[in-house]
């Protein structure tokens, strides 16, 4: 499966009020591993970024003034994530941004162009409730290393989620029993055998009368007969 990890700097909060995207930056994960692949640019907003979003970013109306503007690169950034499924950390963010700017750009909005959308906020959210979920609180929470992130970046904070999401969905690779373990006692990787192979052993005799020791004593817990009595170990 082809993903793509994807994160946006603006000028401010609202794009219908003249918020303009200055950076676009896009990592992709092809079957859960980094491919290197990355997209990333710097676009002149053709406006100056409010006072509190230039701290987070500190792009300035310089730098970005001989940067191409966005319509010049929506067709590159459609292509790039065309049928992907794409990973946002709050997602309505950054898909106001887009899907207004494509608008803009004379294209259909951004989502129609993706497979699907994931927000690793929500994910988060259902996996951590009552816990700061922002990227650097995942980051700490996961071990992942973000010292050199001095200011926000959509490179930066795209190749940081997207460590941050494959470590946060580790053990969700597959359903199927058809994958690697690892030998008992080696470094060479086994491939598991099918459902039919798989070994039964029956208990031993002294497992056994250990297991009927411990059925007596729960049954005199309860003064009667426990549940387990139920089961049958012959069966």
């Amino acid at each position: 499966m082809r993903q793509i990890v994807l994160d946006t700097e603006t000028t401010g909060f609202n794009p219908r009020t003249g918020d303009r995207i200055v950076e676009v930056g896009c990592v992709e994960i092809f079957n859960r591993k980094l491919t290197g692949n990355n997209f990333h640019r710097y676009v002149n907003p053709e406006r100056e970024s409010d006072e509190g979003a230039l701290a987070v970013h500190g792009l300035t109306t310089e730098f970005l003034s001989d940067k191409p503007k966005f319509h010049e690169i929506a067709e590159e950034l459609r292509a790039f994530c065309a049928d992907a499924e794409i990973i946002i950390h709050n997602a309505p963010f950054d898909l106001a941004f887009l899907n207004y700017q494509f608008e803009l750009a004379g294209l259909p909005p951004f989502v129609k162009h993706c497979r699907s959308v994931i927000d690793t906020l929500v994910h988060a959210k259902e996996l951590h409730p009552g816990k700061r979920n922002s990227l650097d609180a995942l980051c700490d929470r996961y071990g992942i290393s973000n010292a050199h992130r001095k200011l926000h970046g959509a490179l930066l904070d795209s190749e940081l989620l997207a460590d941050v999401y494959l470590a946060m969905t580790r053990g969700q690779n597959t359903l199927s029993m058809d994958v690697e373990v690892e030998a008992a006692g080696g470094d060479t990787p086994v491939e598991a055998g099918p459902l039919g192979e798989i070994l039964v052993l029956s208990a031993s005799v002294d497992e056994l009368a250990s297991h009927d020791e411990l059925l007596a004593a729960l049954d005199k817990g309860v003064k009667g007969e426990c549940v387990w009595r139920k089961y049958s170990l012959q069966g």
